[in-house]
C-alpha cells in the first residue's frame, strides 16, 4: 500500500511537531484532538479537521496516535466506533503513546485479525526532541511494518530502532522512563545543593554537564529549574502514569526498583502540591521551601 494520506491523533506538547514534521514531509495531514482548539495552527497550515475519530480512520492509509493514558488509548483503538473495527484492509497504526505492553500487544493482536499492520513506537526527548525532529524512537511490531514506516519515523526522531515484537517498544521505553527517574531525582538534588552551598548554579552545570554526570535530563532541564521554569516539555502527570506502568510491570517479573519508587513518591507529592500539570522539572520545587 502506498501511504499518502496520515491521520494523526493527539496534537498535544509533543505531537503538535510531530504532526508538523509529517505534513512538511509532503503527506497529507488530517488531524483529530479532543480540543479541537490544539489543532488549528496545523489546520491553518494545511491539515485536514476531522470531527470523528471514525472519520479520520475511514480515509487515512496510516493513523498514528499519541495521547494521555492507556485508557485513552484503549478508547481510541476498541470498539464499534475505533480505529481497529472502522479502520480500511491493510492500513497502518503506530501508538507513539506511552502505554502498557500489554495493551500493544492486544492492539497487534486484534488489529493483526482485522487484516492490518500496528507497531507500538513511543518516544523520547520531550518538547525540544518533537519540535527539533531528534527523537528516539522505539519499536515493537514486525520487522516488515517497521521498515515500511521507517522514513515516516524518520521525519520525527534521528535514533530509530526495532526492539522486538509487539509491546517491546513499550518495554523498551519503560527503560528508558526508569532512568529518567532516578536522574531527575538527582539533577533537582544537585542543583538545591549548589545553590545551598552558594555556589553559581549555572557555572557548576556548565562544569558537570560535559563529565560524567551529564545526559539529556541535565542539559535540558537544569537550566530550566535554575531560571524557575516549569512550563512542560513532559507533564508530571504523564509520568507519574509512566512510572506507575514501570512498577507494576517490574512487580509482575518480581523485580525490585527502590529508586524509581522513591521517585515516584516524590513526583506524587509535588503534584499534590498542584504541580501535575508542570513539566518534570517542578520537582526541583521540593528542594526550595
Amino acid at each position: 500500500m502506498t501511504i499518502s494520506r496520515i491521520g494523526f491523533i493527539g496534537t498535544g506538547v509533543m505531537g503538535k511537531s510531530m504532526a508538523r514534521h509529517i505534513m512538511n514531509g509532503g503527506y497529507q495531514l488530517m488531524v483529530y484532538n479532543r480540543t479541537k482548539q490544539k489543532a488549528l495552527e496545523l489546520v491553518a497550515k494545511g491539515a485536514k479537521w476531522c470531527n470523528t475519530v471514525t472519520e479520520l480512520t475511514a480515509a487515512a492509509d496510516l493513523i498514528i496516535t499519541i495521547v494521555g493514558y492507556p485508557a485513552d488509548v484503549e478508547e481510541l483503538y476498541f470498539g464499534p466506533d475505533g480505529i481497529i473495527a472502522n479502520a480500511r484492509l491493510g492500513i497502518y497504526l503506530v501508538d507513539m503513546t506511552t502505554s502498557t505492553p500489554a495493551l500493544a500487544q492486544k492492539i497487534a493482536i486484534e488489529a493483526e485479525a482485522k487484516g492490518l499492520h500496528a507497531l507500538d513506537a513511543p518516544v523520547s526527548g520531550g518538547d525540544v526532541g518533537a519540535r527539533e525532529a531528534k527523537l528516539t524512537i522505539m519499536v515493537g511490531g514486525r520487522e516488515e511494518a517497521f521498515y515500511t514506516l521507517k522514513p515516516i519515523f524518520s521525519l520525527m526522531g534521528q535514533n530509530i530502532s526495532l526492539q522486538g515484537p509487539p509491546g517491546s517498544g513499550q518495554y523498551a521505553k519503560l527503560a528508558n522512563q526508569i532512568i529518567i527517574a532516578n536522574t531527575m531525582v538527582g539533577i533537582a538534588e544537585a542543583m538545591a545543593y549548589a545553590k545551598k552551598v552558594g555556589l553559581n548554579q549555572e557555572k557548576v552545570l556548565k562544569a558537570i554537564e560535559t563529565g560524567a554526570a551529564g545526559s539529556f535530563s541535565l542539559s535540558q532541564l537544569a537550566p530550566r529549574m535554575i531560571k524557575g521554569d516549569f512550563a512542560p516539555g513532559f507533564y508530571v502527570k504523564h509520568f507519574i502514569k509512566d512510572m506507575n506502568i514501570a512498577i507494576k510491570s517490574a512487580e509482575e517479573l518480581s523485580l525490585k526498583t527502590p529508586g524509581l519508587s522513591q521517585a515516584l513518591g516524590l513526583y506524587r507529592e509535588i503534584a499534590s502540591r498542584g504541580e501535575e500539570n508542570s513539566g518534570t522539572q517542578a520537582l526541583y520545587k521540593l528542594y526550595c521551601d
